[in-house]
This record gives C-alpha cells, structure tokens and sequence, in this order.
C-alpha cells in the first residue's frame, strides 16, 4: 500500500519532469553539444561553410575575451548595488505592511505589486519616455529643482537602469517577505512590547531575523535575473547607442553573436559560461548568508 500511494504521489511530478526535461535539459545539452563545433569556411570565407569538431576552443575564447568579461564585470558591480537596494526597499514596505491592519495590508500590497505585473518592456518603455528630455517630465522637473540631470548620460546609464528595475522588482520580492512575515507568531510582539520594547527594535530583533530565508530566496532570484538583464539594456540602446554598445551586458553580447554575427557555436558557448557563473555566484551567495544565519 504504501509503495502504491508512493507511485501515485510521484505520478502528479510527471508533468513537471516532462517541462523540466523538455525545456531545461535538453535545451542545456543541445547547448554544451553545439558549444563544442565551430564554422569553417575555405578560401577566403566565400566558400561553403563545413561544420568541424573543435573542443574546447570556444570556451577558451570565451575566457579570453575581454568584451564578455567586462560585461560580466560590468553586471556584477551594478548587481551589488542594486539587489541590496532593491531588497532594503521591499523589506521596509513589507515590515509597514505587517504593522497595518489586514484589510488596510490587503489593499497597499495589490498597489505595491501593480508594477510587477506590468511586462518588463512595457515598464522600460514607460520609463524611457520618463527620462527623455523630449517629452518626459522629469527633466523639466530637475530645471525647476536647479538639477541639470541626463538620464541617458553614461554617468547615468546604470543609475536610471536601476531605479527601473528597483521600481518593477519591489512589489514582487514585497509580497515574498510579507507572507514570511506573515507566519512569525504574534505572541513574540506581544511579549516584546510587554518588556517595553519599541516597535523599530520589535522588527530589528524579531521579524527581520524571523525573514531571513525569505531574504535569500530573493537574493537568489535576484542574482539569476541580474546576470541576464537583456530588455532594459536593449531598449536603452535603441535611445542612446553612443553609451549602450551591443557588448553592454553578457546577454546582449550573446544575442549579436547567434543572431547578428552567425555564429551560434560560439554563442552557445557564451551561454554555458554564463549558466556557470551564475551558478557560481548564487552557490556563494547561499553559503554566505546560510553562514551569517548559522
């Protein structure tokens, strides 16, 4: 019986592994088995085009170029900045949350989580237009304020980026911590504030630390959704190329190689060194925090 009600519980996973495989496996083989060919064309590259088995040779350009290492660079540095903001911010709207009322709570969340269901181009669009000297209102805004800002200026490139993402991310990563937030049992408020504690060190010294899992899980899909940033980079280009080339992020300089340049075997390669360092930098992130939570 209990070997059955076993085969009939892993019968429900069967959708999901057939998606898993179907759509994250094999696409992942498919990629490391294309990343290990390359295109040669005889004469002077006016002949056909002969597929030959080539190794590692792709990887070892990868690593070696300078282009895709600092564009990865590049995204680590804004990552640092901008997740740290970004979650700062949802964990003190999560924290005004849980101090409302639950029908008051109820409310703001749907509010605070409008952005997110708006579809990350139609939010960068939107904001492209806020920054344009043209037509948006901000600038106008920063004359009357005695600010001469240019949010297209290569000063301000990541900063205007970033406050794009930091306004479409809070509300999803708000709710994630407010329902953490939400199972932290309200005896412990009532027995701080019995002691005399303030309602600051009631969340400094209870809720905060009672979210941290929440804050990794956050963390962590921040980090995988950073060091593929694409759309916002891509429509930025479209308004100020001069500061946004097509090597601006590690996606962007993948997507000219398999879509503009031809060159797929190298693209996939890009890819899996990509899917690498991701993997790296969330195993670090997990460690660290599960560390400082130990």
């Amino acid at each position: 019986m209990i070997r059955s009600q076993r085969w009939k519980g892993a019968a429900f996973t069967v959708p999901f592994q057939l998606g898993f495989v179907f759509l994250y496996l094999l696409p992942i083989g498919y990629a490391v088995y294309q990343s290990l060919f390359r295109e040669q064309r005889s004469g002077l590259g006016l002949g056909g085009a002969t597929r030959e088995f080539s190794g590692l040779a792709n990887y070892r350009q990868g690593l070696a170029d300078a282009a895709f290492l600092g564009s990865v660079l590049r995204v680590v540095l804004f990552a640092c900045v901008q997740i740290p903001v970004m979650l700062l911010v949802s964990l003190v709207l999560a924290l005004l949350l849980d101090a409302l009322t639950t029908r008051a709570a109820s409310r703001f969340r749907v509010l605070l989580l409008v952005p997110y269901m708006i579809p990350g181009v139609v939010a960068a669009i939107v904001w492209i237009n806020l920054y344009s000297p043209e037509v948006g209102p901000l600038t106008p805004l920063g004359r009357a304020l005695g600010f001469g800002w240019d949010f297209f200026a290569p000063s301000m490139v990541w900063p205007s980026i970033g406050n794009l993402l930091t306004w479409h991310g809070i509300g999803y990563n708000m709710v994630i911590i407010y329902s953490a937030l939400q199972a932290v049992p309200r005896e412990l408020f009532e027995a701080a504030r019995l002691d005399g504690a303030s309602e600051i060190r009631i969340a400094r010294s209870i809720k905060v630390p009672y979210v941290r899992g929440a804050l990794v899980l956050t963390g962590l899909l921040a980090i995988i959704q950073m060091l593929q940033i694409f759309n916002e980079p891509a429509l930025f280009r479209n308004v100020t190329p001069q500061t946004v080339n097509d090597g601006f992020t590690p996606i962007m300089i993948i997507y000219n190689q398999a879509f503009n340049a031809g060159n797929y075997h190298y693209a996939a390669a890009l890819s899996v060194l990509l899917a690498l360092v991701l993997g790296v930098a969330s195993f670090l992130f997990y460690r660290l925090t599960s560390r400082e939570a130990d």
